[in-house]
């Protein structure tokens, strides 16, 4: 096992908005008592004094303060943490972790992202690195482009054709995305997906609208173990948003055929992509037939890892901050199954 950090830093997922909930509360709470188990010193920033994480009994240090660049360098400044772990914090962790390790402050205070590593955040967050990647390990994709202008738009969507969905680049909860039918559709929403991206970037996708929604929740750690914690079902096909649909574990639907065929691709995508902790695969599945394509990929716990943790009872948030400190998954018993 790796060297355990002496003293960690957590990222909170700042205020509650539409798309997200109290998922991000539940995460960070676990891993600031896993941190306590572990004997490593946990310090939390959040803007929300609302959440049970910022409970004086929770994190050794809290700091209830803006989630900004500048203010988490002068956190760790004055704390010295040995390791930063951003995947409990939803989008706003991701993106806070990309930006202090692009802007070399992680590297000036020798600060080690634990957990998943930023190259394979970049990979699940970046749709240009995404699709390349599953190209490589032959995973299926739908028919794509990643564009930066309005001019490119166009030009996608006469090679792909009618109906299409637009995806801005690190954004929560499908924000300024949505589908499009004709031109006017288009225009409409690829302006408000470009305006919606930090990078000013959206994927022009083939839409599978209609299609079964499924996806799995999975771990891994640095041993390249991996499981699959549960597969989840929404009633609701693709088109509708999974915080708007209703979500079942375990799937419903599937044949064991098809469930195996998605199963043995989740795990492939995880080890490629180098996770460490719980990550999120989305896939759509024909209902007509056993084709599939590989949607997109949570490189860090999102809503659906609440859902899974609590119908299945595998504390998802607790295990993925062990695995982050250093631990393989046979190290970790389970707290509520034993």
């Amino acid at each position: 096992m790796p060297e355990k950090p002496r003293k960690v830093l957590i990222l909170g997922s700042g205020p509650i908005v539409i798309g997200q909930a109290a998922e991000f509360d539940y995460a960070g709470t676990q891993a600031c008592k896993a941190m306590r188990e572990e004997g490593i010193t946990s310090v939390l920033i959040n803007s929300n004094p609302a959440t049970i994480m910022t409970d004086e009994d929770i994190a050794d240090i809290v700091y209830i303060e803006p989630l900004t660049v500048e203010m988490i360098a002068r956190i760790i400044e004055k704390e010295r943490p040995d390791g930063l772990l951003p995947t409990l914090g939803g989008q706003t962790g991701l993106n806070l972790a990309m930006e202090l390790a692009d802007q070399g402050i992680l590297e000036k205070y020798n600060v080690k992202v634990l957990g998943t590593p930023i190259s394979a955040i970049r990979k699940g967050e970046d749709r240009e690195l995404f699709k390349k990647m599953l190209t490589e390990i032959g995973e299926p994709v739908p028919p794509s482009a990643i564009v930066t202008g309005i001019e490119q738009v166009r030009r996608t969507v006469e090679e792909i054709g009618f109906p299409v969905v637009i995806r801005p680049a690190y954004t929560l909860g499908g924000t300024g995305g949505g589908f499009a039918q004709n031109w006017e559709e288009l225009e409409k929403v690829a302006m408000s997906g470009l305006a919606a991206s930090p990078i000013h970037q959206v994927l022009v996708e083939a839409s599978v609208k209609g299609w079964k929604e499924i996806e799995y929740e999975v771990m891994r750690d640095g041993a390249n173990n991996c499981i699959a914690i549960c597969n989840m079902e929404n009633v609701d096909p693709m088109g509708v948003h999974t915080g708007d649909s209703i979500v079942v574990a375990p799937s419903q639907t599937l044949t064991n055929k098809e469930h195996q065929m998605l199963r043995t691709a989740s795990l492939k995508i995880v080890r490629a992509l180098g996770v460490e902790g719980g990550c999120n695969i989305q896939m759509a599945l024909d209902p007509k037939s056993d084709q599939y394509y590989v949607i997109e990929v949570n490189p860090r716990l999102s809503r659906s890892s609440a859902l899974a943790s609590k119908a299945t009872g595998y504390p998802i948030a607790r295990v993925a901050a062990k695995i982050a400190v250093g631990k393989r998954l046979d190290e970790i018993s389970n707290a509520v199954t034993g």
